[in-house]
């Protein structure tokens, strides 16, 4: 079966010099360059590039791998160089590749009046935040009620995307063969009135975490790097979804590797 193939670019010059470069190169090798359906899809630019390129493609997950060029900091998704270019090709055209499969967060938008609900998916993570105000949010857990919750917003994470926004509110890093989502607070009041658990809470395959509002307000969902309005919401269910996303690896990439490269090494 002939490979087909498609490049994301991030736009800058640097990024789209190589995939002009990268797509010569492996038509020359004989490789099909198919937008519509590729069989692998190249990124190339940083993790944003990538998180475009799955919400591009999100519709075909079961049938497309994804692999990363960084053009310019070190990615946790992108881990091949610009000077690596003339391997990368080489190993996509001529050995098959292993694939990696990373848990991806189901997000379930219901709204009051009986509107049709949206569902999307995210390859890092959704944040619910008032468009306004305090977010006010009752949590339920498998359908118990578990805390009301009012602060600056909710951040709902993939184990992948644990490094992302999810770190930086202070929640745990997950490695990615963990099939679970985590919760994270943004800036929780906390005091003699209101109390939040106060801690990231990690959920496993089978357990939902739905968000009730307590009172009607506008809301700003992001859905990794989408920001989206949402108004007369009912509840929003999060829980890790029956889709993966898949990654065509030619060589190891270890996870905590990415995590010592990216936070800890100079």
């Amino acid at each position: 079966m002939n490979l087909k193939f498609s490049i994301t670019s991030k736009g800058n010059a640097k990024s789209n010099t190589l995939m002009h470069k990268i797509r010569t190169y492996l038509q020359d090798f004989g490789l099909e360059y198919d937008e519509a359906k590729p069989d692998i899809v190249i990124s190339v630019g940083g993790d944003g590039t990538l998180l475009y390129a799955f919400h591009r493609y999100s519709s075909r997950l079961d049938k497309t791998a994804f692999v990363g060029v960084h053009t310019g900091h070190l990615g946790f998704y992108a881990d091949w160089v610009p000077e690596e270019i003339e391997k990368l090709v080489i190993a996509i055209a001529k050995t098959p590749y292993q694939v990696v499969e990373y848990p991806l967060l189901e997000v379930i938008i219901r709204y009051q009046h009986g509107g049709k609900e949206t569902r999307y998916l995210a390859l890092n993570e959704s944040t619910v935040k008032c468009v306004e105000g305090t977010l006010v949010m009752d949590i339920d857990v498998r359908g118990q009620h578990f805390e009301r919750f009012r602060g600056d917003g909710l951040c709902l994470s993939t184990p992948s995307g644990s490094t992302a926004y999810n770190k930086a509110l202070g929640g745990a890093i997950i490695h990615p063969s963990i099939k679970a989502i985590q919760l994270a607070e943004m800036a929780s009041i906390n005091n003699k009135v209101f109390r939040t658990i106060g801690s990231p809470l990690i959920f496993p395959g089978h357990h939902t975490c739905t968000l009730r509002p307590v009172r009607e307000q506008d809301f700003m969902i992001t859905i990794d790097h989408l920001t989206l309005l949402h108004k007369d919401v009912k509840s929003i269910q999060f829980r890790v979804a029956d889709e993966k996303v898949r990654f065509a690896r030619f060589r190891p990439f270890p996870f905590w590797k990415r995590v010592h490269d990216s936070f800890i090494s100079d």
